[in-house]
């Protein structure tokens, strides 16, 4: 076959040395079908293939890649990202990617506001003042119930109603926006033993029934596990609009920042009314372990332990500025594992939550959770629900740790 130039075979830079020497090449194509004789395409109509498509042929000889790069270029990247590895660190800085770029659309389409009637002014709560601010909050919530069936919304006016229940014992009520609520499990004014479960992104009145279910699985575990004559008492406390998971402010400590305030005058009123000798302990998860980590300092509490947590803020425990011992407990099954522990200012906002709770650098005591994933921790029977009985009745020699 002739080439362009003269009707002389083409050879160039794929002939032989055989034919640098004059010869003939080996396995020649004499009879011009474009194949040598052993049936291959001949030397030179491979390299004016690739030169036809360079894309292929630039991929052709390249090193084997590993995630961002090949392994030369490994060592370039920040020490806690070799540690980790290439896809523990890019997982989670995608998982954040994917949520920042999607929170705007959906944030868009939030829900219209939902009616309600505003808190009823109450008494500074007392032990004399529980009844009445019980039947007042009740009351609330059946009004709100009553104004959501109204505007059409069918499960928000179920989950309100839930609340108006007589024996449920509110201390709080909003059924505005998101809605708020604080409620109680047990005689907390007579408890020897109080915990205040602070709930994670995404918790509402619409997906209350989820996290009252939490707070009575840790009711019903300290009671079966509470010395005879010991009394215990559960706090759900829904005292701030939280973050949706998919959303920017998930990634920030706005919310924490708003709620923290909240949460340290909420925790001090809890002594006008439970007994002076009662044992405090907040049970922070998810999101709701930055809230704990921003009001730390000045919490008048005994322990506050940190499950399923993003970070709290602050790089270390000593950090909180606290008089509570730190736990910290995350289940091998829970995808928080996987974002990474940083914190950052981008265009004046800081990002991330700072050092693992978990780590060692941190310095909270860290107890075995098991293989709970991020809405495990307290399922009945599991390792983690477990610990925090024991952290919260101050039986802190039987707490296993991880």
């Amino acid at each position: 076959m002739a080439g362009r130039t003269g009707g002389k075979p083409t050879v160039g830079l794929w002939r032989s040395k055989d034919v640098a020497c004059g010869g003939v090449p080996r396995g020649a194509d004499t009879a011009g079908t474009g194949r040598n004789s052993a049936g291959s395409p001949r030397p030179h109509h491979r390299h004016r293939l690739f030169r036809r498509r360079p894309r292929f042929h630039r991929f052709r000889h390249r090193p084997r890649r590993h995630g961002f790069g090949d392994r030369s270029g490994f060592r370039r990247f920040p020490f806690w990202i070799r540690r980790r590895g290439f896809r523990a660190w890019r997982r989670g800085f995608l998982a954040v990617l994917l949520a920042t770029a999607i929170a705007a659309p959906l944030s868009a389409a939030a829900r219209p506001e939902i009616p309600a009637p505003a808190p009823a002014a109450l008494p500074p709560l007392t032990a004399a003042t529980l009844p009445t601010a019980y039947a007042a909050n009740r009351a609330d919530a059946a009004e709100a119930a009553r104004m959501a069936a109204a505007h059409g919304d069918g499960h928000r006016a179920s989950a309100d109603r839930a609340l108006a229940a007589a024996s449920r014992r509110l201390l709080a009520f909003d059924g505005r926006g998101a809605g708020q609520a604080t409620e109680v499990l047990g005689d907390f004014a007579h408890a020897d033993h109080i915990a205040v479960l602070v709930p994670g992104s995404d918790t509402s009145l619409d997906t209350y029934a989820r996290f009252h279910a939490a707070a009575a699985a840790l009711y019903a575990d300290l009671v079966h596990r509470a010395a005879p004559g010991t009394r215990v008492a559960v706090i759900a406390w829904l005292g701030y609009e939280t973050p949706a998971t998919v959303s920017t402010t998930v990634t920030t400590t706005t919310r924490a920042d708003e709620a923290a305030p909240h949460l340290r005058a909420f925790t001090r009123g809890l002594h006008a009314v439970a007994p002076p000798q009662a044992h405090v302990s907040l049970v922070c998860h998810s999101y709701g372990s930055v809230v704990c980590g921003r009001a730390a300092r000045g919490l008048d509490a005994d322990d506050i332990a940190l499950v399923g947590s993003p970070g709290t803020g602050a790089d270390t425990a000593a950090a909180l500025r606290t008089r509570a011992r730190v736990w910290a407990a995350r289940g091998s099954d829970d995808w928080v594992a996987h974002v990474p522990h940083l914190r950052a200012d981008l265009f004046g906002t800081t990002v991330g939550f700072g050092t693992d709770p978990v780590a060692p650098a941190f310095g909270a005591r860290v107890f075995d959770a098991a293989d709970a994933g991020h809405s495990g921790y307290f399922a009945p029977g599991s390792a983690s629900l477990t610990n925090l009985s024991r952290i919260v009745l101050d039986d802190l020699s039987e707490v296993t740790r991880a």
